[in-house]
């Protein structure tokens, strides 16, 4: 009778293992920034790998036919966030960020000594939301960004935003 009990202990502890989360899936997602493109026709694509269900680290990279814009006509950059919802990649998050853009500045607003072209880098934090579908295929995102350029000096005392209303897909 005893040996029973402990073998339907046994079986119901490898049953129920204490994780908050079921067994994920899908940890690669891709994102493409429709709120970017409406606004100022740029393409923005973005991709983003879960290491943990709260945990992901990505990376950015967006062109743009205007490089005369608040970020120029390409930026590139790497981002780490935290999810802190109830289901597993999904909920709000803050992330820390890193960007670095290319552009070329106004004739109007330009210094005589500065040249035309300008690259210069970016560090920032960031805010925001998502949203999964059942099944973890199909996610919708907002989020919002404030950082400061670093380099090269004549950018020091500038700030740069983001924005995003993304489209994603898990696979």
């Amino acid at each position: 009778m005893r040996a029973i009990f402990y073998l339907s202990i046994f079986i119901v502890s490898m049953k129920g293992y204490g994780q908050g989360y079921a067994p994920v899936r899908n940890h690669h997602e891709i994102r493409f920034n429709m709120g970017r493109f409406l606004a100022t026709s740029a393409i923005e694509g973005s991709y983003e790998f879960y290491f943990t269900p709260d945990t992901s680290i990505g990376g950015s990279l967006y062109l743009n036919g205007d490089p005369h814009g608040q970020l120029g006509n390409f930026g590139i950059g790497p981002n780490l966030r935290a999810y802190f919802g109830y289901r597993p990649k999904s909920g709000i998050f803050a992330e820390a960020f890193g960007l670095y853009y290319t552009g070329d500045q106004d004739p109007i607003d330009q210094p005589v000594l500065r040249t035309p072209n300008y690259h210069t880098t970016a560090l920032g934090l960031g805010l925001g939301s998502k949203w999964s579908t059942y099944g973890d295929k199909l996610t919708l995102e907002v989020s919002v960004g404030l950082g400061r350029n670093i380099d090269p000096e004549d950018f020091q005392n500038s700030f740069m935003y983001r924005g995003s209303l993304a489209m994603g897909f898990r696979f």
